[in-house]
Formats: C-alpha cells, sequence, structure tokens
C-alpha cells in the first residue's frame, strides 16, 4: 500500500472586471487541459505568500499583489486517494499583466473567465477551483495577519532557544 502524503500549496484568486485570472494547464491522471487558479507546491524556505506569488508569475507572467487570506481547501483526489492537497488560498490583485511572459512547461495559457464560463467549460481541475471563486465573490477574505509563519532558522532544533 502506498504511504498517504500530505501537499503543501497555494493559490490565488484575482478579480479584474468581473473576470477571474486562471490557467489552462495538463494534469496527472486527465486525458484533457483543465483550468486552476495559478497554484502550486510551496518550496523550501519560502513563505505561503511568497509561494502565491511566484506561482502566479511562473504560470501566469502577471504580477500581483496579495490583498487578503481567503481560506485553507483540502482535498483528496479520487484517482489519488493516498494523495491530500492542503491548500492555502489568496487574494490578489493585477498589479502587471505580463502577455507575452515564458509560462512553466505544463500551462498552455492564462485566461480570464467567468465563474459561468469556468463551470460551463466542466474543465475545473478539482472542487476547489470553483469553491474559491465562489467564496470570493461571497465577500470571503481573512486579514493577512490571520497566517503567522516563523522565521527560517539555519539551526538544527536541539539549538534553539525555548
Amino acid at each position: 500500500m502506498t504511504a498517504w502524503t500530505a501537499h503543501v500549496t497555494v493559490a490565488t484568486v484575482v478579480e479584474k472586471e468581473g473576470k477571474f485570472l486562471f490557467v489552462e494547464e495538463y494534469s496527472d491522471g486527465v486525458d484533457y487541459p483543465v483550468f486552476n487558479q495559478p497554484a502550486g507546491h510551496v518550496e523550501a524556505d519560502e513563505t505561503l505568500i511568497e509561494a502565491a506569488i511566484r506561482e502566479t508569475k511562473e504560470e501566469t507572467g502577471h504580477d500581483i499583489e496579495i490583498d487578503h487570506f481567503l481560506g485553507i481547501y483540502t482535498y483528496t483526489p479520487p484517482m489519488f486517494p493516498n494523495r491530500t492537497y492542503f491548500r492555502f488560498c489568496f487574494l490578489a490583485h493585477l498589479v502587471q499583466e505580463n502577455t507575452h511572459a515564458q509560462l512553466d512547461q505544463d500551462i498552455i495559457q492564462a485566461v480570464w473567465m467567468s465563474l459561468d464560463e469556468l463551470q460551463l467549460s466542466a474543465r475545473a481541475r478539482s472542487p476547489l477551483v470553483i469553491k474559491a471563486v465562489q467564496d470570493a465573490m461571497h465577500g470571503q477574505k481573512f486579514p493577512l495577519s490571520a497566517i503567522y509563519e516563523h522565521p527560517f532558522s539555519p539551526k538544527p532544533i536541539s539549538q534553539l532557544d525555548a
């Protein structure tokens, strides 16, 4: 039996004139492209907010600023029952749109769509994609101060002061 693994990920919900920023991408276990928020894994020595800004830039080419914390979303895909994603989702606004940027290799394109257009496509990568947009549209938001990330320390745990 395969061991259960947790994946810490981030995603951004960016709205502009009633449309939301999505990426059309290829995903494991699916034979067709899907739509997702700009999202990805948190890397070593990176805060959640830094990861969200980086992933949005890598997947869309766009520069954003994080405004609020939207929430924590969890998902265990039916095709990968031993894998659970813990998704920290943020609300952001567009600072600079860079339509000619080189995007991550699995990304087909960045697109702006309404929630209705996303739902009609029937190609949301997971239920979390739709749920995050719905929550944003209903005004859900939390201050960024709701997240505390202790500064990274290169010292071994045995040498840290309590």
